[in-house]
């Protein structure tokens, strides 16, 4: 499953999943480094950081407030 951390809200980590559902995770169980906007992979109970979507995704946020 992936998705995309939404916020941070006290200890947890609010994800908007791939199908637009919201899922609250402890952000314990997030790679540390986790930040808002990161794409993050979840494979039963392991998250990983899916570094390269998540620095396409800042690039092309970068490009359209460029743009504007």
């Amino acid at each position: 499953m992936k998705g995309i951390i939404d916020r941070f809200e006290e200890e947890y980590a609010v994800i908007e999943l791939s199908d637009g559902s919201f899922k609250e995770i402890k952000r314990i169980y997030l790679p540390r480094e986790t930040k808002e906007g990161d794409f993050i992979n979840i494979i039963g109970t392991q998250i990983t950081l899916d570094l390269e979507e998540s620095k396409k995704r800042r690039d092309r946020i970068n490009n359209l407030m460029e743009d504007l």
